[in-house]
């Protein structure tokens, strides 16, 4: 009984959030989604801008505008598909 329940949790988590993958989740597929987690999270949290601009020596604004360039192909093309 527990492990059906565990299951139905476990569907229940992987219908509601994109990023906790599913059987047929793909390496490149979960690469993407954890780094578009991570740029999202930098954006939201403004002392991480201010240390990246820092670091880089740019405005936050153009260090925002670049982490949110790199949020469309974050792990670079996808792989050709093999059907």
């Amino acid at each position: 009984m527990d492990r059906a329940n565990l299951n139905s949790q476990l569907e229940h988590l992987q219908s509601k959030y994109v990023g906790t993958g599913h059987a047929d989740t793909s390496k490149y597929e979960w690469g993407v989604n954890q780094a578009r987690d991570t740029y999202a999270s930098y954006v939201g949290h403004y002392p991480m801008m201010s240390y990246f601009a820092l670091a880089e020596n740019e405005s936050i604004a153009r260090v925002k505008f670049n982490i949110t360039e790199k949020m469309v192909q974050p792990c670079g093309p996808p792989p050709e598909r093999r059907d």
